[in-house]
């Protein structure tokens, strides 16, 4: 096992599907020359050359557009953007034609497309550049949504990104770039759709995905001390959702809190509350808790935007709630 940077992981996920097939390529602001804005591409200039290491304009509609038209013609493109709060530009490529072509083509067309980069706050960036949108590419049928939370499942699971025959929105997080982790030293791929149990507990159930569920971890060994003990759930994959690893848990534990970076309403957290009361309400001894960002634009001001995202105190506070303890 190698000890290596998230943005070292994405480098050598999209570096080793390149030199695997050599329809794929990268185009994004500043991924070439200056080696990506995170330098999550660096290097990559250098060895494969200007043809499929490509620095585009600030215009993302444009090279969103020109990426999709050549995924249906046989390339399998990687589009970077600067962060998601900037493919709102180009988000007409995104939800009508790369997600919907497949379909409306009867099969002629597939698009293997990844569409990556940030997403959600990185500290005081202002409101437009603070979003969470997961769960809006989540609500668009011909999408896979992937949002890693660590630099192991980030590499696995670009790989089969990169590799997968429909589009795939790969979201990352700016605070992510220089967290460390072990990856092994051969090749290894994560299947897109497969949630993983980080810690195993008995008390209660607490699902996350990104970097938020850091602040599950801190809540959980905070509680410990007190006895409780929590089970985590990385989704790693918002859509497709392994919604029977949630079941399998809740079912054990008969309660569940659910962390997310996103505004409440139709959040992810909403969908995953309906589904389980709907096939688990029999196993609910509390009623659901969602921990979500305030329903606001995020605040530029830090005291603001301390109490605007979900902490490990709120997740304690929901834990608490859920086992009617104090």
């Amino acid at each position: 096992m190698r000890t290596i940077q998230f943005r070292e992981a994405i480098c050598e996920a999209m570096s080793e599907e390149m030199r695997r097939d050599e329809s794929i390529y990268l185009m994004g602001e500043e991924v070439a020359e200056y080696n990506g804005a995170y330098k999550a591409s660096k290097g990559m200039l250098a060895e494969f050359g200007e043809k499929r290491v490509i620095d585009t304009p600030i215009a993302e509609l444009g090279f969103t557009g020109i990426a999709v038209g050549s995924a249906m013609n046989g390339c399998r493109p990687i589009v970077e953007y600067m962060t998601f709060n900037f493919c709102l530009v180009g988000i007409d490529q995104i939800i009508n034609n790369a997600a919907k072509m497949r379909q409306m083509t009867g099969g002629q067309f597939n698009v293997p497309i990844v569409f990556r980069g940030p997403t959600a706050s990185a500290g005081q960036l202002g409101a437009t550049h603070s979003q969470a949108l997961e769960n809006w590419f989540a609500n668009t049928p011909g999408l896979k949504v992937v949002v890693p939370s660590n630099v192991y499942d980030a590499k696995g699971l670009l790989k089969s990104a990169i590799r997968d025959n429909d589009p795939v929105i790969f979201m990352e997080s700016e605070q992510m770039y220089g967290d460390k982790g072990e990856v092994p030293d051969g090749e290894y791929t994560i299947p897109i759709g497969v949630a993983d149990v980080k810690r195993v507990g008995t008390d209660v159930t607490i699902v996350s995905f990104g970097k938020i569920i850091k602040e599950a971890y801190i809540a959980a060994d905070e509680l410990a001390k007190e006895g409780i003990s929590c089970e985590i759930i990385d989704l790693r994959t918002v859509r497709p959702l392994d919604f029977e690893t949630i079941l399998t848990s809740v079912r054990k534990t008969n309660r569940l809190v659910i962390l997310e970076e996103a505004w409440p309403f139709a959040s992810v957290s909403s969908e995953i509350t309906y589904l389980v009361q709907e096939r688990a309400f029999d196993f609910l001894d509390a009623p659901i808790q969602r921990i979500t960002t305030a329903d606001t634009p995020a605040p530029y001001s830090p005291v603001l935007l301390k109490e605007w995202l979900p902490n490990s105190g709120d997740v304690i506070k929901a834990v608490k709630k859920v086992l009617y303890k104090k």
